[in-house]
């Protein structure tokens, strides 16, 4: 697994969605810093993040179940610190 995140909210998001998911691949980058003056910036950082993960958990579902699945894993974190995550979420063999 491998992540360009390394900050609390990073930390947390990979923690909880390795818990939850099991990925055999999870990348995390944090996007903040391209956001600065935009809305949903958040001072403290860690607001936007692009999350690439691959688990045997999507297989056999489509796009959005994929997501959804995600957003239940993070809970509260969407609502509460992630003003916005880009999801590339893959079965194994799929890329």
């Amino acid at each position: 697994m491998q992540s360009t995140a390394t900050g609390p909210v990073a930390r947390e998001i990979i923690e909880r969605l390795t818990s939850a998911l099991g990925p055999t691949s999870l990348a995390l980058e944090d996007q903040s810093h391209h956001h600065v003056g935009h809305s949903g910036h958040d001072p403290r950082g860690e607001s936007h993040f692009a999350l690439t993960i691959v688990s045997p958990q999507f297989e056999g579902l489509g796009r959005v179940q994929r997501q959804r699945r995600v957003y239940a894993a993070l809970g509260e974190l969407m609502r509460e610190r992630i003003h916005a995550l880009t999801i590339k979420a893959l079965a194994p063999g799929e890329n």
